[in-house]
């Protein structure tokens, strides 16, 4: 599973980054809003970061502005994945970018129907949003589930982006049923390597290997 991060904090990408956890990243308007950084050239130092694909949002509503905006953040650099709406605006954009070679990450996915028509559009990734669903008494994982098994059945290629993940249990299920790619704060992807009993069994070797009363170093 590939591991994107979903946040344009140049610092907290960094540190991910070095430890080979970061395969891409993922932002939005409003994660640029609390960056407090200039879209363009906060995307660009990101992208200069990581050798993986990177998405950038548009903001128009209508195709031809999303084409105009997206042919514009490809320009950012050759690994910019363009981000668009799940709208029929944002499909005929997708179909229109895609076709030109570019890379197209279809988002705000909340039904399988929706990834099945961006997937005949030529999406690059679909972003079902887990979370989002999970705060309306629907399980996001279902629809994780059954978006994996209409592309089995027809062989798309299109990459099932498990977007909007908030705890490690989203994390886990996505790689369970078979996400080709999740994006999670850095936040979630660090806590993934807590367990209690990862921790009390270091402590017991701590605390065994400071009766021997010997030093490695």
């Amino acid at each position: 599973m590939k591991f994107f991060v979903d946040t344009a904090e140049i610092d907290a990408i960094a540190e991910l980054n070095a430890l080979g956890m970061v395969d891409g990243v993922t932002t939005n308007p409003s994660l640029i809003l609390k960056s407090g950084r200039d879209i363009l050239e906060v995307t660009k130092e990101i992208c200069d970061l990581v050798d993986g694909p990177v998405s950038a949002e548009v903001v128009a509503t209508e195709a031809d502005a999303m084409i105009a905006e997206g042919r514009k953040l490809a320009e950012i650099a050759e690994n910019i994945t363009v981000k668009l709406p799940l709208t029929w605006d944002g499909l005929k954009a997708c179909k229109t970018l895609s076709g030109e070679g570019k890379m197209v990450n279809v988002t705000l996915c909340f039904s399988a129907n929706q990834a099945l028509l961006a997937a005949k559009a030529g999406a690059t990734f679909i972003s079902p949003f887990i979370g989002r669903l999970d705060d309306i008494n629907l399980d996001g994982m279902d629809l994780i589930a059954d978006i994996r098994t209409i592309y089995d059945n027809y062989g798309f290629d299109t990459q099932i982006l498990a977007a909007s993940i908030r705890t490690v249990n989203h994390a886990f299920e996505s790689a369970r049923i078979g996400a080709d790619v999740m994006t999670a704060p850095p936040s979630v992807i660090k806590a993934m390597v807590k367990h209690p009993l990862t921790d009390k069994g270091l402590e017991q070797f701590m605390s065994d290997w400071a009766k021997t009363g010997q030093s490695i170093l």
